[in-house]
């Protein structure tokens, strides 16, 4: 039930074409041209991959390529698509001109991912029927459609896949300014009344990211609702931030943990991915994809070819 609470939450945010979308400016020029392009000719968009950290847009901007193209969108996941069956499925499902996303897609099976590639490049899949010498191989023409894959680690994408999206955008995190504009826009949707400095300190602890942003507005809306703030004011952000256990900077318990072991336990000597995810009782994958990113952008750790070091400047936060 709170899943589909969050969910809602989310989809009640997101802007629904380029002209609403905060950020990215370079990214979102880039799509007018190719979706403005594909339209001038009569045609499916390139196929177009979106690269960079979790909670930037990425599912909203291929929300917004179908809606902008009106074309119909699909949604499937890597993880979900194992076989090439699963992807058969999938596209010989598609109708003329519909979008395709598919999140996570360095996480695609190899079998599928293989049988991509002839889809991607000619509209069309081989399907094997049976097992053993009688195998046999029938080809599957597809209507032409336009992918769109998300992926937060570009780098384990193979290169043939790569080699295959038209127009490859990568999403960088946010300035305080833009996620200012992010947090305005999405009170106002919510109907919640926030002043500009209220506005101002909670994008300071948002990590650069929209998704973020957004969450930590549900949670000092719900603090000023339980403590009858009709605005939202500085103070009611940092009250509900300080409950929550959101610094300054964004970090949470877990960043700060990470920090303190460098500074303390490891007296700052390198440490390995498993070492650390070890020590803190996190996945390495979660490490890597989701807290170390935002660490080294704002200089509080570095990541060297021994391991992973926490600089000065994590040094002085701890010590704030």
């Amino acid at each position: 039930m709170e899943l589909e609470r969050d969910l809602e939450f989310e989809q009640q945010l997101r802007p629904a074409s380029l002209l609403e979308f905060v950020g990215q400016a370079k990214v979102v020029e880039q799509l007018k041209l190719v979706i403005g392009a594909a339209k001038l000719q009569s045609r499916s968009a390139d196929h177009i991959l979106l690269a960079g950290p979790p909670g930037l847009g990425k599912t909203t901007l291929a929300m917004i390529v179908a809606h902008e193209s009106n074309r119909a969108l699909r949604l499937s996941s890597g993880p979900a698509i194992q076989s090439a069956g699963d992807l058969a499925a999938i596209l010989s499902a598609l109708e003329p001109g519909d979008v395709l996303f598919i999140d996570e897609i360095h996480r695609l099976g190899r079998a599928a991912e293989e049988m991509l590639y002839l889809a991607m490049e000619d509209f069309r899949v081989d399907v094997m029927v049976g097992k053993g010498p009688g195998a046999t191989s029938i080809p599957l023409e597809l209507a032409p459609f336009t992918l769109v894959g998300a992926t937060t680690r570009s780098g384990m994408l193979p290169n043939p896949l790569r080699d295959r999206f038209g127009f490859t955008a990568f999403l960088e995190f946010y300035e305080p300014a833009e996620l200012a504009q992010v947090i305005a826009r999405s009170a106002k949707r919510l109907g919640v009344e926030i002043s500009d400095d209220a506005t101002s300190e909670l994008a300071g602890r948002s990590r650069g990211t929209p998704r973020i942003a957004n969450r930590l507005l549900r949670r000092v809306r719900d603090f000023g609702a339980v403590h009858g703030h009709e605005v939202l004011d500085r103070t009611t952000v940092v009250e509900a931030m300080s409950l929550f256990g959101i610094d300054t900077a964004g970090l949470d318990r877990v960043d700060r943990q990470i920090l303190e072991l460098l500074a303390t336990k490891f007296s700052t000597r390198p440490v390995g991915l498993s070492t650390l995810a070890v020590a803190i009782g996190e996945e390495q994958d979660t490490i890597e994809a989701v807290i170390e990113p935002y660490l080294i952008r704002s200089g509080f750790i570095a990541r060297t070819p021994r391991g992973r070091e926490i600089t000065q400047a994590g040094r002085e936060h701890l010590a704030l």
